[in-house]
């Protein structure tokens, strides 16, 4: 049986369940709720997707989509993928620069935008755009009104047949290693990835699905899917904090949330020192909490436990050329497998190679994370040598080092390029991270290697210590002496705020720029 696409799962709820809420999106900064039924998100999608065959938006054409989070964030990017055009979402952090770089690769005909970003496309001006629909009041001249399109265009099913192979989506990449790389995605690699999340979290209709980190990222909108598959509702709440999460549960009868760890951070550290208490809120629907998007301190998961000993806890991960999540987690039977990221997920397969891509190395071996599956990209779109870099006979090459045990179990060991090497030894920052994540003043850690003449490279730890509370170097030296050898302990221990970025990613460009300049003395 083949996985119908992501737009006919829409069209199926909006049959099925016409009258039931889809979508609720929360702003508690304004106190505004907005939700609209399956009927009303196809249909607005498909008014999107009319005006824009109306404006001569073809298959294969490609659509810029920048926006915030919010149910029109949802409603374009389903109105885009209808006319079979390529959807381009972007970045919301995204500057000048890099909104021009983005646009330049795409070439796209038409961008759909909220008037956060007016002043931006107006400098940048892309121009093979000919259409610009804007969301905002003062329509500027020469642009159509968003919500004007929504009241006024025709409502019935565009008549454009989709089938699994056409592409669907450019994703540009967080950018955390350079340049964000377009990833060309398909409508099969969509429907995959919808699979997959349901079958590992087994959304059903009763579910209602928190959405907090960006959509444009293929993490938490590929998790989702799999609550679109069931016709179950998605609450996106637009504003995280630790007691925004506790009400948005509680009110609108929250079950499942996927959270960053320093989401996880800020709503254990709430815990602790009483701004929240559990006892003020229903929480009782809560039946999964669910982390992605980077390694998770062991520690963090033992923690939220002492709170939550009966909730489910699963740990993903993904990445953009395999359509966001899945690729490996961890199962809710498996929490406390210490330090593994988990198995294999659901109709993929992965291996371990080493630098000459050969895979017959012995078991526990460090080498890089290859994975296959209907979830691989298409390719990076008009880069067709790091393509060939990157998929090699069908396996993606994922960048990432890791190790499997005789389990079968894998355990993320770094990014190659995060690589620290050391007097000729490699060293890896994941298990130092870890390892100091676990004082318990610590609230986020970075590592990088810093440039020393004698060997090449030494460690360096950034820290951002607990509000309120005081740590010195001597009190991290002499916590990790018995967690860490002495050859992978820190050199250099840095006091100061860890950048991520929106998806949680630590910023490790940003780090090495700032601190990864100076050779020690």
């Amino acid at each position: 049986m083949v996985t119908p696409t992501i737009a006919e799962m829409l069209e199926k709820n909006a049959r099925e369940y016409p009258d039931e809420v889809a979508l609720i999106e929360l702003t508690p900064s304004q106190n505004t709720r907005k939700q609209v039924t399956w009927k009303q998100f196809d249909q607005d999608a498909n008014r999107i997707a009319n005006y824009l065959i109306q404006k001569g938006i073809h298959k294969d054409d490609k659509v810029i989509h920048w926006m915030r989070n919010s149910i029109n964030w949802l409603t374009t990017y389903f109105g885009i993928i209808k006319t079979g055009a390529w959807a381009v979402p972007l970045n919301f952090r995204f500057n000048a620069t890099d909104f021009k770089f983005c646009t330049c690769i795409a070439e796209a005909k038409a961008i759909i935008f909220e008037d956060f970003f007016l002043k931006t496309v107006q400098e940048v001006k892309p121009q093979t755009v000919s259409e610009y629909i804007y969301l905002g009041s003062n329509l500027p001249e020469g642009m159509t009104s968003y919500d004007n399109v929504l009241k006024t265009a025709n409502a019935t099913p565009p008549k454009i047949k989709l089938s699994p192979e056409d592409e669907i989506g450019l994703y540009f990449t967080s950018g955390t290693t350079g340049d964000p790389k377009p990833v060309l995605l398909t409508h099969k690699n969509m429907s995959f990835a919808a699979e997959v999340e349901q079958q590992h979290h087994r959304q059903s209709h009763d579910d209602n699905f928190i959405l907090l980190p960006p959509l444009y990222h293929t993490g938490a909108k590929m998790h989702w899917f799999g609550s679109l598959m069931t016709g179950a509702k998605g609450t996106i709440l637009t504003e995280f904090s630790p007691k925004n999460v506790f009400d948005t549960v509680s009110k609108e009868k929250g079950t499942i949330v996927w959270l960053l760890v320093p989401w996880v951070h800020d709503i254990l550290v709430a815990l602790d020192r009483g701004d929240l208490k559990l006892s003020d809120y229903n929480l009782e629907l809560w039946r999964l909490m669910h982390i992605g998007a980077q390694p998770v301190p062991p520690s963090i998961v033992l923690h939220w436990r002492e709170y939550f000993p009966a909730m489910d806890y699963d740990n993903n991960y993904g990445l953009s050329e395999a359509t966001g999540p899945g690729v490996v987690h961890l199962g809710l039977e498996n929490e406390f497998r210490a330090g593994a990221v988990g198995k294999v997920g659901c109709n993929w397969q992965l291996k371990i190679v080493d630098v000459n891509d050969n895979h017959d190395i012995p078991e526990c071996m460090i080498g890089e994370l290859c994975v296959k599956g209907d979830g691989v990209m298409r390719e990076y779109y008009k880069n067709p040598t790091l393509t060939a870099k990157t998929i090699v006979d069908g396996w993606l090459h994922t960048g990432d080092m890791a190790r499997i045990d005789k389990d079968g179990y894998v355990y993320l060991v770094d990014r190659k390029k995060d690589l620290i090497i050391v007097g000729g030894e490699n060293i890896y920052p994941i298990e130092i991270e870890s390892a100091i994540h676990s004082h318990p003043k610590v609230y986020d850690v970075g590592v990088i290697g810093i440039p020393d003449e004698r060997l090449v490279e030494v460690i360096g730890a950034v820290i951002d210590v607990k509000s309120g509370e005081n740590l010195t170097e001597a009190e991290i030296m002499a916590f990790i002496e018995g967690l860490l050898p002495k050859y992978k302990r820190p050199r250099k221990v840095i006091f100061d705020k860890v950048p991520r970025n929106p998806t949680g990613k630590i910023e490790k460009t940003k780090l090495r720029a700032k601190y990864g300049k100076s050779t020690l003395c």
